[in-house]
């Protein structure tokens, strides 16, 4: 059925249900596990919302933003494997999730997607957009949103 299949993660509480729901997928199906945190970049000026630091202060900042979902991923990996499930464990950096989301899902050849929903409503929905939503709406492979 599935060979490829991508997870998301936030380290949320609703970001687990879909990591155990894809880990439980996989076994059934007898497919590898990508899971992919993205990090976003440090914002590098005042209109973007970041506060002035030099580049090294920058630099440690956003090495410790990657340290920390290198381990949210590697959970989910060791995880997996401790349930017989062959998976890879994806840090990648970028402002845009839903981007590095369908980037990944051609770098890797996924052919199934699994994400939580990002759970926002009304008018931050609204303000915000959903990158679940992008996803879905720009995937060319079948994505499992779980709430």
């Amino acid at each position: 059925m599935y060979q490829r299949i991508l997870v998301t993660t936030d380290g949320s509480k609703l970001s687990q249900k879909a990591v155990s729901t894809a880990i439980s997928l996989a076994g059934l199906c007898g497919a590898e596990l990508i899971a992919l945190k993205v990090v976003p970049r440090y914002p590098q000026t005042y209109f973007e919302g970041g506060i002035a630091l030099a580049g090294e202060d920058i630099k440690q900042v956003e090495k410790a933003w990657s340290d920390a979902a290198q381990k949210v991923v590697d959970a989910v990996k060791k995880t997996a494997e401790s349930k017989k499930v062959t998976s890879k464990a994806v840090v990648v950096r970028s402002d845009v999730v839903s981007d590095a989301v369908l980037a990944t899902i051609k770098k890797h050849s996924c052919d199934l997607v699994v994400m939580a929903s990002h759970g926002r409503k009304g008018i931050k929905r609204l303000l915000l957009g959903s990158e679940t939503q992008h996803v879905l709406t720009h995937a060319s492979i079948p994505v499992l949103v779980l709430k």
